[in-house]
């Protein structure tokens, strides 16, 4: 049942129950192509009999679905990498904080003054930053390393194989691969 006014405007009422009579109407046809149409245009995409045209769209479809998928699990293992970085940088930096506090209680420990209450916290302070992935390095003895030591002090000796730290000022500290502060040494090389 279509309507029309002065305006141009129609409309066409779709109920199923005639407001009127109460009755119910007959379906209108569906909007789409008649069911001989539509056997026309599947003959139309099959070529051949064998569908080769419709099997290309498949394979197209199918690539383009496996592209989309691998596209996201790049996607999903970058997020995971960046996360995993971003945590690495933030306890780093967290921990870097920290050394001055490591150092105070280094010298502490050197001249015996880490004892009673305070040295089970200071314990306490180096097994967590240990735990949590800080190495401590640089001991005498160690190969000269510029990447990873700093030399304050240059000297000879024939006690020495190669540039070696033979005294350690302070220690280096790494977190996660990444040198956070180098260790401060004096070198001896070869005579």
């Amino acid at each position: 049942m279509t309507e029309q006014n002065d305006g141009g405007f129609s409309f066409q009422d779709k109920r199923r129950i005639d407001p009127e009579t109460g009755e119910v109407r007959e379906q209108a046809a569906a909007p789409g192509p008649a069911p001989d149409e539509f056997e026309q245009i599947v003959e139309g995409l099959v070529v051949d009999g064998a569908g080769t045209e419709t099997d290309a769209q498949v394979a197209e479809l199918t690539a383009d679905l496996q592209r989309v998928h691998a596209e996201y699990a790049n996607y999903r293992r970058r997020v995971e990498r960046d996360r995993e970085t971003v945590k690495d940088l933030a306890v780093g930096a967290a921990v870097a904080e920290l050394l001055p506090v490591l150092d105070d209680i280094g010298r502490a420990r050197e001249h015996g003054d880490l004892e009673g209450a305070f040295k089970s916290v200071a314990e306490a302070l180096v097994a967590t930053v240990a735990r949590m992935g800080l190495e401590t390095y640089g001991v005498a003895g160690d190969p000269f390393d510029p990447t990873l030591h700093e030399a304050i002090s240059h000297t000879h000796s024939a006690e020495v194989q190669g540039p070696t730290c033979i005294q350690v000022f302070q220690p280096g500290y790494r977190y996660a691969g990444k040198v956070l502060r180098a260790a401060i040494v004096a070198v001896a090389d070869p005579e």
